[in-house]
């Protein structure tokens, strides 16, 4: 039986020598240990003058045998790589039957370095020792574009915003299909106010992953963030009902933001006039339990404000609840209509 597979990513080997070496290794392996059982022509995606193997995306067929084939392959190819990583998918009917990702493991420099300056980022105080890491890695190879996408992502913390800017920008030249780079930039230029600019990276991040990766559902939600804090609510309303419409299950990443994306979702509705669905959006917002006090008034001023310009009953009690928790615009639309 077939099914969907789908590859991503891409590995530098730094050198002619190395390449070449590669290229001999893995015609001899394929030809002989798989019997060209595999679903990626290598020749296909090979790039000569970059010494890299660049799979922006693949998507094919195959069954498990040709699957566990490609996958080893990949595997051995990491094993000679100095950065990158490739990711696979396969898939029945939109369900995830197998994931892997595959990234450089050796004891090069460059990669001990990157592995350790990524793994220090999650360790809060341990920043500058992540951005050592990081650095070294790219004095080892000046090509490591994830390493300057992590890097990046070290300075956005540390609010070094310029400098976030430039390694993420590196980080495109050398991949200008990573997808976290572009995210990355957007929110720097979030941070900055510079709406128009992030949302034109954002959907580059778009463009260049797929809905199965959790970084494609987070940036079509922080795009609607752009939208509406542009007034852009035609967009933001684009964006929301694709989110709003996805199953996210509790270990997604995106989980956590459903309600928020709800609530912008009947803000952004209500903007426009659409008052019945606005008010469906806010319901579904009003079942998240895990709100803060001034997130849950939030969200039943809104509901209550527009069940009353829908004209419909009970819109008193969302604005009483609301203002009871806090919003003063509840208060202030309750002295108006008292």
């Amino acid at each position: 039986m077939e099914f969907k597979t789908i590859f991503s990513g891409n590995f530098e080997f730094g050198s002619q020598r190395s390449y070449e070496r590669l290229v001999q290794l893995c015609e001899h392996r394929i030809e002989n240990y798989y019997k060209t059982d595999v679903l990626i022509k290598l020749e296909d995606f090979l790039d000569d003058e970059g010494f890299a193997l660049r799979i922006p995306r693949l998507i094919t067929k195959g069954g498990d045998k040709s699957w566990r084939n490609t996958i080893n392959l990949i595997e051995f190819i990491a094993q000679y790589a100095v950065a990158g990583s490739m990711s696979a998918w396969m898939v029945e009917d939109g369900t995830v039957l197998k994931q892997k990702h595959v990234e450089p493991q050796s004891d090069k420099a460059a990669v001990q370095s990157f592995l350790k300056g990524r793994e220090m980022i999650s360790e809060k105080g341990r920043e500058t020792e992540a951005m050592k890491a990081l650095s070294r890695a790219i004095s080892k190879f000046e090509r490591h574009g994830l390493a300057y996408e992590r890097r990046g992502h070290v300075n956005y913390l540390l609010n070094n915003f310029d400098d976030a800017i430039y390694d993420f920008s590196k980080c495109i030249n050398i991949n200008p299909n990573y997808s976290k780079a572009y995210l990355g930039r957007a929110l720097v230029y979030i941070v900055k106010e510079e709406y128009k600019s992030a949302i034109t990276d954002l959907e580059k991040a778009i463009k260049r992953s797929i809905p199965l990766q959790p970084i494609y559902w987070q940036a079509r939600r922080i795009k609607s963030e752009c939208h509406l804090a542009l007034q852009d609510y035609q967009a933001a309303i684009f964006e929301l009902k694709l989110f709003t419409k996805r199953k996210f299950d509790n270990e997604d990443s995106n989980f956590k933001y459903v309600g928020k994306a709800f609530f912008n979702y009947g803000k952004a509705l209500l903007a426009v006039g659409q008052y019945d669905d606005a008010i469906k959006a806010l319901d579904e917002a009003i079942k998240f339990e895990d709100m803060e006090e001034k997130q849950a008034a939030d969200r039943l001023y809104l509901r209550g404000k527009a069940m009353k310009e829908a004209g419909k009953s009970g819109f008193e009690e969302d604005l009483k609840a609301a203002a009871d928790r806090g919003s003063q615009r509840a208060a202030e639309l309750l002295e108006e209509i008292a």
